[in-house]
């Protein structure tokens, strides 16, 4: 009986490590996506981003009605990858991470960046999934604003 209490013990105090290591490797994928951009380094991208990755945004159109705007995440890659005057800059302030087994959801709000000038804010929402290469990401819709930028 002795055993089986220290070997729950065990498991209770271990979970949450594995839990955070997790984490800390979710957002390593993240910041691996704009490490990357700021590089201007599609490699970079395309070793996070998932072979089925879906890509969004929910865009405000000028009568006040929203969009669902989907890009193809190969467009992104090379727009990112093909060499641009300024510096791609998306700043991000983490939020709630959340871990599942083998998916992950995360948000971050954002600042992005052209170079030093101000570009756009919004919010990030990103689903990943634990591969055997690792944390993919398999989503992203993000929403786009010039003002009222959360912090």
């Amino acid at each position: 009986m002795k055993r089986l209490l220290l070997a729950t013990l065990l498991l209770a105090f271990t979970a949450p490590a594995f839990c955070q290591t997790d984490k800390e490797d979710v957002k390593k994928a993240i910041n691996t996506l704009f490490d990357g951009m700021r590089k201007g380094d599609s490699t970079m991208l395309l070793s996070v981003f998932h072979k089925d990755m879906v890509l969004q945004s929910a865009a405000n159109k000028k009568d006040g009605s929203v969009i669902l705007m989907t890009e193809k995440p190969g467009d992104f890659v090379k727009q990112v990858g093909t060499p641009h005057k300024e510096i791609y800059d998306e700043r991000i302030t983490w939020g709630d991470i959340k871990v599942d087994g083998a998916l992950a959801s995360v948000w971050t709000p954002y600042r992005f960046y052209l170079g030093t000038t101000f570009s756009h804010c919004g919010v990030n929402f990103f689903q990943l999934m634990k591969t055997a290469a690792g944390w993919k990401i398999i989503y992203i819709v993000d929403t786009r604003r010039k003002d009222n930028c959360p912090e």
